[in-house]
């Protein structure tokens, strides 16, 4: 409890430094480029989420597990993931611009934008050195070094604030700093002693065995989670994705809390797996009480506060936003809870499910989306990734049998005794 305490405790320092100087940087970025070209910006992030799952293969889902079972090998779990997903990056860079010059013919600029915007992928491959630091309970050099890159990326921004510059350098500045904190993840995993990196095509296949139930499942949740953006884009507009876009990033500002904690439980969780069944699911049971009180207590302070958020982040022309943020931030409380059980399913060995669950949101948001968007516009949008949030992370629980006993957990969490448990640990693991 102690080193999970350290760890998440480093996660959450820096991000409050980052996210105070996001605050500031974003304020002015959103300002000067206007509804629309922030719009556009986001759906070059949409169009690249769908990417995603393609070129990273499903590994970082099991990264940590692997890195865990076979402590021996990690030189060869982590060269054999970094070489693939950089090799798979250069062509989902070329699928995002093909895909946008199809969808999206003439609009020199849209293609551009993505071109630029679809350099993280590979920048993203080479970052997947942070799966060792998180195994490792190690998270404080990421946090850093996250730190660190965003300062960096912060300055840049100013400069192309104060001398003017145009939507494409923006676009740009993403793959800069996930190419930064690789660049430098990879110096300190050199400095900390972890093993000569290399690459094996036996490795590759099994490691594939458990992770290509992620490439479908992924796309999926990507669909349920990018499709509002760019159907927002095609049925009304560039502003109206602007407007959508600030209310759900304001709606998410305190996702980096609940990413540290995720993250900091999921070695612990694996760790208590080989312990026995009651320990595994209690630590389980742990993690889901504090996730869900932790984000009813956001949802509740966003629901009063919507309209200082907006007006202090983005300004007067994204006030438009207000209603969809009130909508927005209850959507992500059920987005954590996805998180919580696929760290479950993986550890219980049942992959195999998770498209079953992904295709029916992805299924389920697109079709509210095409119904809610033309009378409710963002709004509707909000509306149907709530839906399809609740539908996908606690209603297929009900429905799929062998994952019922994850719904269970979840329910058994509501307990407050495991939140005040926690707490306990929680202040010992600080005396300490």
């Amino acid at each position: 409890m102690n080193r999970l305490v350290n760890n998440a405790s480093w996660i959450i320092g820096c991000k409050i430094v980052q996210n105070i100087l996001s605050f500031v940087v974003s304020m002015m970025s959103a300002r000067y480029l206007g509804p629309s070209n922030y719009g556009l910006i986001t759906y070059a992030t949409s169009v690249v989420a769908f990417i995603l799952p393609f070129a990273n293969l499903g590994l970082t889902n099991i990264l940590v597990q692997e890195l865990i079972s076979e402590p021996h090998a990690e030189g060869e779990i982590l060269g054999t993931s970094l070489l693939t997903c950089a090799l798979t990056s250069f062509l989902g860079m070329a699928a995002a611009v093909l895909f946008t010059l199809v969808a999206n013919p003439g609009e020199k600029v849209t293609t551009i934008v993505v071109a630029l915007y679809s350099l993280i992928l590979l920048a993203q491959a080479l970052e997947m050195i942070r799966y060792w630091f998180q195994a490792k309970l190690l998270s404080k050099y990421t946090a850093l070094v996250s730190l660190a890159s965003y300062v960096i990326i912060s300055a840049y921004k100013i400069y192309l604030l104060a001398t003017g510059k145009s939507v494409y350098w923006f676009a740009l500045s993403y793959a800069l700093d996930s190419l930064i904190i690789a660049v430098l993840l990879l110096g300190f995993y050199k400095k900390l002693g972890g093993q000569k990196l290399k690459a094996s095509f036996q490795r590759i296949r099994s490691m594939f065995a458990k992770s290509h139930y992620y490439i479908v499942s992924s796309l999926m949740v990507t669909l349920f989670t990018q499709t509002d953006r760019v159907m927002l884009k095609s049925m009304i507009g560039d502003a109206v994705t602007g407007i959508y876009s600030a209310a759900t990033v304001c709606a998410g500002l305190s996702s980096f809390v609940f990413a540290a904690i995720i993250d900091s439980f999921r070695p612990l969780i694996f760790e208590n797996q080989k312990l026995g069944q009651e320990s595994f699911e209690r630590s389980v049971k742990k993690l889901y009480s504090v996730i869900i009180y932790l984000s009813l207590a956001q949802c509740v302070a966003i629901m009063l506060l919507a309209d200082p958020i907006l007006s202090l982040t983005y300004g007067k022309d994204y006030m438009a936003a207000t209603s969809t943020l009130r909508i927005a931030t209850w959507y992500t409380t059920f987005s954590y809870l996805g998180m919580v059980r696929n760290i479950w399913i993986l550890a219980e060995n049942k992959q195999k499910y998770l498209w079953i669950i992904n295709l029916s949101g992805a299924l389920a948001n697109v079709a509210l989306n095409a119904a809610l968007i033309p009378s409710m516009g963002s709004d509707g949008a909000a509306w149907a990734s709530l839906v399809t949030q609740m539908f996908t992370n606690v209603a297929t629980g009900f429905l799929i049998r062998p994952i019922r006993r994850n719904n269970r957990l979840m329910f058994q969490s509501l307990n407050p005794k495991l939140l005040w448990e926690m707490a306990g640990q929680i202040r010992g693991g600080i005396k300490k």
